[in-house]
């Protein structure tokens, strides 16, 4: 018999594999139904759902191997990320989906976040004040006018698995919405920075149609703008302030080397 392994698990979800079986529970059911939506309409290889009971989500295991891991190594030939970045355009470049995720969120009330945020920061002695300050200063590139595109939401490195240089599969849909082309680009390099080149090779640029509004979301075409280093970097700021507290109070460890605490320090 098959062991069930716990894959991640906190508060609000937990995934567990028996086999080749991926069950997700999850305490909020608009959160699945976002997910099943947004693999039925992906142009990129997704799971295959196996069935859905409420509030567990049955899906197949997909061929390959993650590309790495946000504090491991470097893995993966630079052809295998630009094919990732070739797939990241792909869903970046199709119809949007009906919904904003989580790369969504309006310039407004994520300022208002991202702001409360770095006082806790502070406040709590979780970080030096000189790191939330200079961190926040590099954030502000990534608030601004952004045309929405169909993004994942939670691209992590370890969501896109790849045979060779073949993206076979992208996992953990649930941000998954309209939202910022950029975001989705910065939170795959997070912690991989030397692999920016290579993914935006792959993703191509040139094709920044569209007409941005004030609010922080947009009206256009649905296609890709040209990334910007400065936005990229933004938002690797942004992320990893905004995740440091939380990581730490589910039980994950941001200050492990490569991961959101050294992703700020690399901006000092």
């Amino acid at each position: 018999m098959d062991e069930v392994e716990v894959v991640v698990a906190h508060s609000e979800r937990a995934t567990l594999r028996v086999g080749d079986v991926f069950l997700k529970v999850d305490s909020d059911q608009a959160r699945i139904d976002a997910e099943v939506e947004a693999m039925s309409l992906a142009p990129v290889p997704t799971p295959e759902i196996l069935w859905r009971r409420p509030p567990v989500l049955a899906i197949a295991a997909v061929p390959g191997a993650p590309l790495g891991r946000l504090g491991g190594s470097s893995t993966g030939s630079s052809s295998a990320w630009a094919a990732a970045g070739a797939a990241i355009r792909k869903l970046h470049d199709a119809p949007l989906p009906p919904r904003p995720g989580g790369a969504g969120r309006s310039v407004v009330a994520l300022t208002a976040e991202l702001d409360d945020e770095c006082e806790r920061l502070v406040a709590d002695g979780l970080l030096p004040t000189d790191l939330v300050h200079r961190n926040r200063q590099v954030a502000q590139s990534a608030l601004r006018p952004w045309t929405p595109v169909f993004t994942h939401g939670d691209l992590q490195i370890a969501h896109v698995f790849l045979e060779g240089d073949e993206v076979t599969g992208i996992i953990d849909w649930s941000e998954a919405g309209q939202g910022d082309a950029l975001y989705d680009l910065a939170t795959f390099t997070l912690g991989h920075e030397e692999r920016l080149n290579d993914v935006l090779s792959g993703y191509g640029s040139g094709y920044g149609t569209g007409t941005a509004t004030g609010t922080g979301n947009a009206t256009g075409t649905g296609i890709a703008p040209d990334p910007t280093l400065d936005v990229i970097r933004g938002w690797w700021s942004l992320r990893s302030l905004m995740a440091v507290r939380w990581l730490s109070e589910h039980g994950f460890d941001p200050f492990a080397p490569g991961c959101e605490v050294d992703v700020l320090r690399s901006r000092m």
